[in-house]
């Protein structure tokens, strides 16, 4: 078995891939680029970057080190809806995910210096609607700002705004741990 390395400073990636009690740790190189071609469709964005991560990890592999990067995003209308910049963008973020559907995509890269692969996994959400006290709540109570989609499912919001979710709740957390755990048994 290869030496697993996380590649995230995400405390939600680390929490749900240490409940694989598989033995990890965890590396962040600074300065890694989430740009993305402007035409790409949506729903191939995270693979795209989660490569993107990768390939800036590849350079500083040893052999027997496996590397495990990832990004999720959230989409409406076809329209990504990234980490807010601010608390009032979180507001309005929330507000276009109110009574909607939407989807999670996260996508996940496994690499070695030999051998990569790549996958994402789907979720649909969908959200009651939200008035704004409740959203004014959620974004002063919590931290939205390190969120893709402005929310964590995991938190307040997820408890009283999810009425549906079509796919792996894990994969709104942010890491889709059941795919993570069998795409590692057959990766060699």
């Amino acid at each position: 078995m290869k030496k697993i390395i996380l590649a995230s400073n995400s405390p939600r990636r680390k929490e749900l891939l240490a409940g694989l009690d598989i033995e990890f740790e965890t590396r962040v190189l600074p300065g890694i680029a989430e740009d993305f071609p402007a035409t790409m469709p949506a729903e191939e964005v995270p693979e795209y970057i989660a490569r993107e991560k990768a390939a800036a990890y590849l350079p500083t592999m040893v052999d027997d080190e496996l590397v495990i990067t990832a990004d999720t995003v959230v989409i409406l209308d076809g329209d990504i809806i990234e980490k807010p910049r601010s608390l009032d963008e979180a507001k309005l973020m929330l507000h276009r995910l109110s009574g909607r559907k939407h989807r999670v995509v996260t996508g996940v890269c496994l690499t070695t210096t030999s051998r990569q692969k790549t996958f994402s996994a789907k979720t649909d959400v969908t959200f009651s609607p939200l008035s704004d006290e409740e959203i004014d709540y959620y974004v002063e109570k919590y931290q939205p700002l390190d969120k893709a989609g402005a929310y964590g499912v995991q938190e307040w919001i997820g408890y009283v705004a999810v009425t549906a979710l079509e796919g792996s709740y894990f994969n709104v957390m942010g890491f889709p741990v059941q795919r993570v755990y069998q795409e590692l048994k057959t990766f060699s």
